[in-house]
């Protein structure tokens, strides 16, 4: 690894680090494992083919299959993923994008838009309920 802040060229013989994404666990020799679930949530900064999919990293074979079992049993929801996939559209458009564009960057339909709006307005109405309009207490 680079002794800079520029980031390295990933060689094959430097151990990466991982950390098991059941139990926490650091793993630095190369044993880790993985694996793509499905993930409504997941959306990929830049690259729409990798929407709705998630790595997950693995300590043991064991810990891999919970995780496994545990995204298998997590519902996916479209509408979810579009609001995802909106969110990172008018993001990249910096708030100001036309309905042509915005289907268009996104591969959506009006309709699904339209779903993925309301997917967005109603998680914003669950934390409006959760938390009222200060927002969450600080953790700190």
């Amino acid at each position: 690894m680079a002794d800079s802040n520029e980031p390295d060229d990933g060689a094959k013989d430097e151990a990466q680090t991982a950390l098991c994404d059941l139990c926490g666990t650091v793993i630095s020799d190369g044993t880790e494992w993985y694996a793509v679930v499905p993930d409504s949530s997941s959306i990929h900064a830049v690259d729409a083919k990798f929407d709705g999919k998630r790595v997950v990293v693995g300590c043991t074979k064991e810990h891999l299959a919970e995780l496994v079992e545990q995204y298998e049993h997590r519902p996916f929801v479209q509408s979810e993923l579009w609001a995802g996939k909106i969110a990172r559209a008018v993001e990249k458009h910096r708030g100001r994008i036309s309905k042509e564009v915005l289907a268009g960057e996104t591969g959506l339909t009006p309709e699904q838009i339209a779903e993925g709006v309301a997917w967005e307005n109603l998680d914003y109405l669950r934390w409006r309920q959760q938390f009222g309009d200060d927002g969450p207490e600080p953790t700190w």
